[in-house]
């Protein structure tokens, strides 16, 4: 028996020729009329012309928004941006960090350095600035990833023409459509070394927020510390205004009685009106610390949202001593400071351009592709129903541009040299800033023990020379010299406990490593 003979192919879908032969012609899909291109044109048209419409009408910033939600619906699609922007920048030290509420603060109660300090880091210009600065060197890694993705680009067009009747048609419609696609497959390393400067400048950008915020917090607890020896000059000032006030009460007793003369009362209203002058001046220099105090927590100092401040209490006991000397300190700041890491990361960032300056004047491969109906844009209509595929590689090699990647290259390299010499700027003002305050903690640790016992004297003094005054065995100007030197020694307990607790705060901030937790634990009993 012959094996069946075999049969002509013919897949499931195309028939054999004799079948197309047998059966009717097949009806391929009919193109869409240029009437049905017309309509969805307009409806397109239409739409985006009542958008248009309806954010003239809108106010900015709801029109801003509206515009943001078109152009940018993902807000971080290739995740540039860190989890600092997220979560927070905490302190060195700090679990989390700190959270800012919207709006102006107002304050209940006497303010504590920690209050001033969250108000700093909250509302103070310069930090704002840095944390924008931040969002902005994370949008430029974003642009650098980017170059990593292809670009498509669609459009359409309507085209009506009309013509003299001779020319043979009155009016003519025509339609275009375009979509096309660009991808640089291959360069030098150009994008590469453009995305490791963007990295390196987002390090940047961070560090230079940590070393803006440790600047606010020395800025603020110098200025607090002035303002809070000012206050308790102020209420000294009072006290020795009060205790002449006494001293002449006393003198005119005496001379009622006949026990005194009329010059040692007209010296105790002497001394009762230096009093008055110099509670003035310290009244007038207690404003003008809260002033700068409040400029240096961003806080307003006239109209309706000034406040009044209200500083807490100066505690009057010995904080521990400084925990590293100098050599360890400016080790740790060499290693740790954020401005020093700023400015390095600057400094890598700026190399990482001139590889990619050198880079874009080396060859590169681009993929390119594209579909066009009724012609390309910007040219006159094609034959209606015209279909243009296109697909290429293309090879760029730059040959000459007038020295001008020569020139481009110098001016990265003259970047590095700036760069360079900017971190050696900063290490040596933070090295200036940890050697002046750590000088001046030390001296004013060796002064806290001399002017207590300099203060707890001349209280005994006042306390001896005010019995024998009343007694009559002491005269005026015993008792208004004993006054005097009270008034100096108080002067000089609150001048050392404050320079004390100001140089030591602010060594932990010329080093960065000043945080809330360690204020808190400053200021528990």
């Amino acid at each position: 028996m012959k094996p069946p003979a075999p049969m002509p192919y013919a897949s499931p879908i195309t028939p054999t020729m004799k079948q197309m032969n047998r059966s009717k012609p097949m009806k391929h899909p009919m193109p869409m009329k240029p009437e049905s291109h017309l309509k969805y044109l307009k409806e397109i048209t239409a739409v985006l012309f009542s958008l248009a419409i309806a954010g003239t009408m809108l106010p900015p910033a709801s029109h801003a928004a509206m515009l943001d939600e078109l152009t940018t619906p993902l807000a971080d699609p290739l995740l540039a941006q860190p989890p600092v922007l997220v979560h927070g920048k905490p302190l060195p030290g700090d679990q989390e960090g700190l959270i800012c509420t919207p709006g102006p603060t107002v304050l209940r109660g006497s303010l504590s350095l920690a209050d001033a300090i969250d108000l700093a880091l909250c509302q103070h210009p310069q930090v704002q600035a840095a944390w924008a600065g931040i969002k902005i060197q994370a949008a430029q890694l974003g642009e650098a990833r980017a170059a990593y993705l292809p670009s498509v680009n669609a459009g359409a067009s309507q085209v009506r023409s009309k013509s003299s009747p001779a020319a043979g048609e009155g009016v003519r419609s025509a339609q275009s459509y375009y979509a096309a696609l660009t991808w640089r497959l291959l360069d030098a390393g150009a994008r590469a070394a453009n995305r490791r400067a963007a990295d390196a400048l987002l390090e940047a950008a961070a560090a230079g927020h940590d070393a803006t915020l440790q600047k606010a917090m020395a800025n603020v607890i110098g200025l607090y510390f002035d303002a809070q020896s000012s206050q308790a000059s102020e209420q000294a000032r009072a006290q020795s205004e009060a205790l002449a006030r006494q001293v002449l009460e006393t003198a005119l007793k005496r001379e009622q009685r006949g026990v005194g003369s009329r010059p040692e009362t007209l010296q105790a209203r002497t001394f009762v009106a230096k009093a008055e002058l110099e509670l003035a001046r310290a009244r007038g220099q207690h404003q003008k610390a809260l002033v700068a105090l409040n400029l240096a927590m961003g806080a307003p100092v006239a109209g309706e949202e000034a406040q009044t401040l209200s500083l807490a209490p100066p505690t009057d006991d010995d904080l521990p001593a400084l925990e590293l000397d100098l050599r360890q300190w400016l080790q740790t700041a060499r290693e740790q400071h954020p401005a020093i890491l700023a400015a390095q990361a600057q400094l890598d960032a700026s190399r990482e351009k001139v590889q990619a300056t050198r880079a874009e004047g080396l060859p590169s491969v681009d993929l390119s592709a594209g579909q066009y109906i009724n012609g390309r844009p910007n040219q006159s209509p094609g034959v209606r129903g015209e279909r243009d595929t296109t697909v290429g590689v293309s090879l760029n090699i730059p040959l000459f541009d007038g020295f001008s990647r020569t020139y481009k290259v110098r001016g990265a390299q003259g970047q590095v040299e700036l760069r360079q010499a900017e971190l050696r700027d900063v290490q040596a003002q933070v090295q200036g800033d940890i050697s002046t305050a750590y000088v001046e903690a030390s001296a004013a640790l060796r002064n806290l023990a001399s002017s207590r016992r300099l203060l707890d004297a001349a209280q005994s003094s006042v306390d001896a020379i005010s019995r024998k005054y009343d007694s009559g065995i002491a005269d005026i100007v015993e008792m208004l010299n004993a006054q005097a030197a009270l008034s100096d020694a108080s002067q000089e307990r609150i001048r050392t406990l404050s320079d004390w607790r100001s140089a030591r705060l602010r060594l932990l901030a010329n080093a960065g490593r000043m945080s809330r937790s360690v204020l808190a634990a400053d200021a528990k009993p």
